[in-house]
């Protein structure tokens, strides 16, 4: 099934285009206009030649304010900055905090050990559907998406893979996609992140850390996802009742983001 495009970024973790996505019968997401990634901290805007041909215009951050001030954003060339903080209302769980749980195995052992990693992890998916203050953040990044002024749009958070992979679930849920494809790009970060990750995981396990705590701290998992549209799916009855009444979203914002960010095939 057709994932986004990897494009080869030397500053940049896990960048990928979401056009070429297919969507419902005869149509495909559009190439070059939104794309995901981890955190750009690290970006070289003038030497790193495949973001400076991206042209991006906005960069979305959905990344808490403590993120931000460890690890400011150094934005594309011409590019202004975007804050959409999914986590605004409660910035100390799990995914903003990746590196910290993979610090100390014997404190991870006791908050993470038995199951409990995976466990966090989805009730953390959960919370990104059923609180307000991140449900104002997507709404957010996905009017910024809709409007043709801001794209190229790249939206972010830290590695790429859980705020912003429920984000690009939702924008390409309501673009068109089926669950399943939205399944496959959401797992198709994990060889990325597992790759920036790797020496945190070396120095976890040498130190003694449990494998199974690092793969869920590290790794997307389909239960993950699923937690996300459980919850859309008992709260609101499933995406469409999600969109209007959850993220409050407005007619013309979907039937934007359902049109300009697609092609036929």
């Amino acid at each position: 099934m057709q994932t986004a495009r990897a494009v080869p970024a030397a500053t940049v973790l896990n960048l990928r285009d979401l056009g070429g996505i297919t969507l419902a019968p005869g149509r495909r997401m559009r190439q070059g206009i939104v794309l995901r990634s981890g955190q750009l901290s690290g970006l070289d805007a003038v030497r790193d030649v495949a973001v400076a041909a991206l042209g991006i215009r906005t960069v979305v951050d959905l990344r808490t304010a403590d993120e931000r001030q460890w690890a400011p954003d150094r934005l594309p060339v011409g590019a202004r900055l975007f804050v959409a903080d999914v986590l605004g209302d409660r910035p100390g769980v799990a995914p903003a905090r990746l590196k910290a749980l993979l610090a100390d195995p014997a404190a991870a052992e006791r908050v993470l050990g038995g199951g409990k990693a995976e466990e966090l992890f989805a009730q953390t998916y959960r919370q990104m559907v059923l609180s307000p203050g991140a449900a104002a953040a997507c709404r957010a990044f996905l009017e910024t998406a809709a409007d043709p002024r801001a794209r190229p749009v790249l939206f972010h958070c830290t590695a790429g893979k859980d705020r912003t992979g429920w984000a690009a679930a939702i924008l390409l849920l309501i673009a068109g996609a089926s669950r399943e494809a939205v399944r496959a790009e959401f797992l198709a970060v994990n060889p990325a992140v597992r790759a920036a990750f790797a020496p945190y995981v070396r120095n976890f396990l040498d130190a003694g850390g449990s494998p199974d705590i690092a793969s869920a701290v590290v790794e997307v998992r389909p239960r993950y996802l699923d937690a996300a549209l459980d919850a859309v799916d008992e709260r609101w009855g499933g995406l469409d009742g999600y969109v209007r009444d959850g993220l409050r979203l407005p007619g013309s914002v979907v039937e934007r983001l359902r049109v300009e960010l697609t092609v036929p095939v």
